[in-house]
């Protein structure tokens, strides 16, 4: 691995704990002003000083994210499909590997779909980027979505879809916890990043999910509506860092999450008089 690409990975996997936050902002490429992401800007801007990186794509990074502000970029390159389509898993690389190095990208992401109808595809496109990585000295970040079949969010799928990911070249993968999901880990050469996956109940069900698969052995969270659809979404972040980066307990960190919501709804009033 070449001096390049060590140094962009060690951007978002940070060496100092060996683990990252990663703030998912991406969903919009498929699902639209996605409730509380309807303006981007206003979502992220908050947020951006807690995020060790930031996914989303390239529409939303040009209108939506200060460029003076030096967050690490993992841009999604796969799109095609929407929410209102029929198959989700028919996606293409949507951003050249020259834009994405304009827009000094660290990472490149999209997803693969094993199982899907266009599963040949997806594995298609995520070779034919990682070429285009290597080439670049830029790693790829496989997501190992499944559409509209969450059922498959199980160990023995889940542990297929992040290996052959790995077998294809991908240098990361992001994939959704599961029981037993050590077994996902331990099957897996490349580091693996959890997703935050639709909003959860309450915060410390996405705070559970944070502890258990990091105790499982993911590397780091990419974590994005259990963020930013809560109602304070800068101490959730807060709370969930205090878990990758600190080690915090479950009830250590909903404890600080408690603590900081009071001054976070303090600000909201204060800027809403």
């Amino acid at each position: 691995m070449g001096w390049g690409m060590k140094n962009r990975l060690a951007r978002i996997i940070k060496p100092d704990t060996g683990r990252g936050v990663m703030l998912a902002v991406d969903h919009g490429y498929f699902l639209g002003p996605t409730e509380r992401l309807e303006v981007p800007r206003k979502t992220i801007q908050p947020l951006l000083p807690y995020a060790d990186s930031l996914m989303l794509t390239r529409g939303v990074l040009r209108t939506s994210v200060d460029a003076n502000f030096p967050v690490p970029v993992v841009l999604r390159v796969s799109g095609g499909s929407s929410i209102i389509g029929k198959d989700l898993s028919n996606e293409k690389i949507t951003t050249s590997i020259k834009e994405a190095i304009r827009l000094n990208v660290t990472a490149l992401a999209l997803s693969i779909f094993v199982g899907a109808q266009y599963e040949h595809e997806s594995l298609i496109n995520l070779a034919k980027l990682v070429d285009e990585g290597e080439e670049h000295g830029i790693p790829v970040l496989a997501v190992t979505a499944v559409g509209k079949e969450l059922e498959k969010r199980d160990a023995r799928y889940l542990s297929l879809a992040c290996r052959i990911a790995a077998e294809f070249g991908a240098h990361l993968v992001k994939t959704y916890y599961c029981e037993n999901f050590e077994k996902v880990v331990s099957s897996c050469p490349v580091p693996v990043i959890i997703a935050g996956g639709p909003k959860l109940e309450n915060e410390i069900d996405a705070l559970q999910l944070t502890y258990d698969a990091l105790q499982a052995g993911a590397v780091g969270v990419d974590m994005g509506r259990n963020i930013w659809q809560s109602d304070f979404p800068v101490s959730m972040i807060k709370a969930v860092r205090a878990i990758v980066h600190e080690n915090a307990s479950v009830r250590e960190a909903h404890e600080l999450f408690s603590q900081l919501k009071n001054t976070e709804q303090s600000t909201k009033t204060a800027t809403s008089v």
